[in-house]
């Protein structure tokens, strides 16, 4: 049947039939604000749960960060008991016997730094390479300075035999990150002294070169243990997650405050201090070739 054939509807049909589609209408809208709420609803405990989960990540955080460090600990392989790890020539180390440190051994920190800095273990030794030993700190831009301007030359002769080089990393500038990044550091470079030390100078070439701005957080925890990764260490995921090394990095800073290191880098020769004394105008490559000279 045609359309113009269809029987026309009742006023009162085409009433009924307008509030039956008023009411689907209706019916169709109070369905969809239904399930509007319902989505709301939802969302809002999906946003509570991760408000608490977030909350719970950083309090968690900030209890580990703040998790006082112990007094007394080991001393990683290849690290002697001052905080020292000495290269040799090549990726070579020296091997101290292992030990553990404690800070009732050592005195508390003078009330002014001592007119001349003896650093223990740093005496010279006869028959031997010439020693350098050399405090830093890995958020410490000057000691990015100092590493890039001697760096070379120090690897040369280290190769050539006529020197060793002795790293003592601190947590001197703990207060200038959010995160202790200074001793987070410094216990990774332990780590990987102890796992692979043969990697040793290149990670600590490693944190100079992503060297974090004083002030900021730093690397975090998990960008240390890729770094260590990257140069070709094993792993010190757990080693970094443990803070095996903290008491080592806490001797190491106080016994350097005891003896009356104020900054890093402080450098010594044979025993003597750099950049003191009657070589406070010395460059340091004069200085050191001076030393190398006398043992011959």
């Amino acid at each position: 049947m045609s359309p113009a054939n269809e029987p026309r509807q009742s006023k009162a049909e085409r009433t009924a039939a307008a509030r039956e589609k008023a009411r689907e209408i209706r019916e169709a809208q109070l369905k969809k604000e239904k399930r509007n709420k319902l989505l709301i609803g939802w969302g809002i405990v999906v946003a509570v749960v991760a408000i608490i989960v977030i909350v719970a990540l950083v309090v968690t955080s900030n209890i580990q960060k703040n998790t006082p460090i112990a007094d007394e600990g080991p001393t990683p392989a290849n690290g002697n008991i001052h905080g020292g790890v000495t290269l040799l020539a090549n990726t070579d180390v020296a091997k101290p016997d292992p030990a553990t440190i404690s800070m009732a051994d050592l005195p508390a920190a003078p009330a002014t730094p001592p007119a001349e800095v003896t650093a223990p273990g740093a005496e010279a030794e006869s028959g031997k390479p010439v020693k350098v030993v050399v405090y830093i700190d890995f958020i410490c831009p000057v000691c990015k300075s100092f590493e890039a301007q001697y760096n070379t030359g120090l690897t040369k002769l280290r190769n050539e035999g006529k020197i060793t080089v002795e790293y003592r990393p601190l947590g001197f500038l703990d207060s200038r990150s959010t995160t202790n990044y200074s001793s987070r550091a410094a216990n990774a470079a332990a780590c990987v002294v102890n796992e692979s030390p043969d990697k040793y100078s290149d990670l600590v070439n490693a944190l100079f070169d992503k060297q974090p701005a004083e002030g900021t957080a730093g690397l975090s925890d998990s960008e240390l243990k890729k770094m260590a990764a990257d140069v070709g260490a094993k792993s010190i995921d757990k080693c970094v997650d443990d803070k095996t090394y903290r008491p080592y990095v806490k001797h190491t800073t106080q016994e350097a405050q005891v003896i009356g290191v104020t900054g890093t880098p402080t450098v010594f020769v044979e025993g003597k201090q750099w950049g003191k004394g009657d070589s406070a105008q010395t460059p340091f490559d004069q200085f050191l070739q001076a030393a190398i000279d006398a043992k011959k």
